[in-house]
């Protein structure tokens, strides 16, 4: 387990080290001036010294490389700066706006599993018949129909011809339930039938004719047995489309007016506010890092083949 996390540790400072890097050129690289938007010239009178000053002050005349290595200094004493628009440390910030992100996550995740679990399940128990069908066409529907059209929807039916739910915001219990469903739903169809194949090949394996043959129940063999064999390749693909997810959540998060990290930095990327855009990479990588080594841990468990080449390599 310590190596395996030691390898994931060394990983992810590198990933950190070249998605930061490049983060910070192509934000410099990119149109629009920050010193413009921090001196908030469409309302005042600002004259091209007093810009010049700024931009001086605030160390964007330096060489990208120089830029970077100061920000990198202040980000080893876990110093994230402070945003530019309203000069609050980016790091409160992050931590303030991370609790909307995580519930909504969280939220869609088990709408996911809800949907996921029974229609996998049952589509490959009862291969062939109406209900395989009907998982196959939400399959193919869920992977088409993009999250933030289906929000719309969810929107115009349930907020505005129904007023059941609200259409922005994050008050209570009854606001998350929109966003969720439109996130859980855009990823339940890609793990319907990944579920159902993986456990329509678990149905077919050597051990699971063996248990049969020794009489043991169809519910038990399937739960205790088939079911358990065909997570992996699940557990797998989710540590790989984890950075959709994260993608999924930015999107859901601005069409919901969520305030989440995501929403907080795509608002910050119109502002131009770059030590806020660069304290969510490093959070987001952070995540990814967590969620990746704990995905690994759990591959282990669900597959005791692992372990035992593990054991014998050792």
């Amino acid at each position: 387990m310590f190596r395996i996390i030691g390898k994931r540790l060394t990983e992810v400072i590198l990933f950190i080290l070249f998605v930061t890097f490049c983060s910070f050129l192509f934000l410099r690289l990119a149109p629009g001036d920050p010193a413009l938007t921090i001196l908030n010239v469409d309302e005042l009178n600002v004259s091209q010294e007093q810009v010049e000053d700024l931009r001086e002050d605030m160390g964007f005349n330096d060489p990208v490389l120089v830029q970077y290595g100061k920000w990198l200094l202040d980000f080893v004493r876990f110093d994230f700066g402070n945003s530019y628009i309203t000069n609050q440390p980016v790091g409160e910030l992050l931590l303030a706006s991370l609790p909307a992100t995580l519930e909504l996550t969280l939220g869609s995740l088990l709408v996911m599993l809800l949907v996921a679990i029974p229609l996998g399940s049952l589509s490959a128990l009862y291969k062939g018949s109406w209900i395989d069908h009907v998982s196959r066409y939400f399959s193919i529907i869920g992977a088409a129909v993009p999250s933030f059209w289906l929000g719309l929807i969810l929107i115009d039916v349930f907020a505005v011809r129904f007023s059941w739910f609200p259409t922005m915001g994050r008050d209570g219990f009854i606001s998350l339930i929109l966003p969720a469903v439109t996130l859980g739903l855009a990823i339940a169809g890609v793990y319907v039938r990944l579920l159902r194949s993986s456990l329509l090949d678990s149905l077919n394996q050597e051990f699971i004719r063996a248990a049969r043959a020794r009489g043991i129940s169809e519910m038990r063999i399937f739960f205790s047995h088939a079911f358990r064999h065909s997570l992996p390749p699940v557990i797998t693909v989710f540590g790989v489309s984890l950075g959709s997810l994260i993608g999924g959540v930015v999107v859901v998060e601005v069409l919901f007016s969520y305030p989440g990290a995501g929403k907080l930095v795509v608002d910050s990327i119109r502002q131009r506010d770059y030590p806020l855009i660069q304290g969510y990479i490093v959070l987001m990588a952070a995540i990814v890092f967590v969620v990746n080594t704990l995905v690994d841990l759990s591959y282990r468990y669900v597959n005791p083949e692992l372990r035992l080449k593990e054991r014998k390599l050792s």
